[in-house]
């Protein structure tokens, strides 16, 4: 280490089997992007102008949608950029802050969709106490628990990273600074770290996954018992979009992150992140919007309130 040469920048490999189909490659994730971008800011958009969403379902729907745009807008962008400029390189502070942005909003659209788990439970299985039990107070604190959480969960795993002294090649076989690539260049044991990290990821990714589907087995067994066909089909199909975004989620981020981070194959690794990054932001915003009579009939309202100014 006294003779090494610490690195100030990386190179990020992306996808070079891509490289004869630049532009279509290219096309088609800036398509998902802007999809997604698109999809989740009308979320954002829709919730703060219509006063009849101004629920907490649809509050914590909002700061999923918030998260989703910082942790693609952190990865998808610079991967784009890189294949427009054919310029690959990052900065190492640049690849940190990327690090801990994607990992940190990960962390928060987890405790988010628990969340939003308990919140189905109470207003289908407990629906005459709701109002009582889920007030805006109460979901801003939920909310901003999400938030803290994840910061805290992330940040004292990000330090150490950062404090690692990366000496070996520069070159990060990935499109994006993933945890796994980045401490294969650290000059230093990096299995204690490693160790805590899947220790937290199962603890954490378990826990969140495991008290969603408690509520969803409740509220499962609530919609069978109720009578009306009408009620019945509306509650299964709120809650199927739900459930279908949150094994979609879970099962992609499982996969990559439960596991030793150095660990796996770097080629199946991108492209199950191109997936979680580009395809499954693109389709949450329709899983959520297109089944959502109160969701559409705002965007409605407010598309005809714009026409007519």
């Amino acid at each position: 280490m006294d003779n090494a040469t610490l690195i100030r920048e990386f190179i990020l490999v992306g996808f070079p089997q891509f490289h004869g189909l630049t532009m279509l490659f290219y096309s088609i994730v800036l398509l998902m992007y802007l999809l997604s971008l698109l999809g989740h800011s009308l979320i954002i958009f829709v919730v703060i102008i219509e006063p009849k969403l101004h629920m907490p379902m649809y509050y914590f729907l909002l700061n999923f949608s918030i998260a989703e745009i910082c942790s693609t807008s952190a990865e998808v962008p610079k991967m784009l950029m890189n294949i427009i400029l054919g310029k690959n390189t990052i900065c190492f502070a640049c690849c940190m802050a990327q690090f801990f942005t994607v990992f940190t909003m990960g962390a928060i659209e987890f405790l988010i969709l628990t969340i939003m788990s308990f919140d189905r439970y109470v207003a289908i299985c407990k629906p005459l106490l709701y109002k009582i039990i889920m007030t805006n107070q109460r979901s801003l604190h939920l909310a901003l628990v999400a938030w803290t959480c994840g910061f805290i969960i992330v940040f004292s795993q990000a330090v150490v990273i950062w404090t690692f002294p990366y000496c070996k090649d520069n070159i990060i076989n990935h499109f994006f600074c993933d945890v796994g690539p980045l401490l294969k260049l650290a000059c230093a044991n990096t299995n204690l770290i490693e160790l805590i990290g899947l220790i937290y990821g199962a603890t954490f990714m378990w826990g969140s996954f495991g008290l969603s589907l408690i509520s969803y087995m409740y509220i499962i067994a609530a919609i069978i018992r109720i009578s009306s066909a009408t009620g019945r089909s509306k509650a299964f199909f709120t809650c199927a979009s739900h459930l279908t975004v949150l094994i979609i989620f879970y099962t992609a981020d499982m996969f990559m992150y439960l596991r030793p981070s150095t660990h796996g194959d770097p080629r199946l690794n991108k492209v199950i992140s191109l997936v979680r990054t580009s395809f499954i932001p693109m389709l949450n915003p329709f899983i959520y919007t297109i089944r959502n009579s109160e969701f559409k009939t705002a965007l409605r309202k407010i598309t005809r309130s714009m026409l007519v100014l």
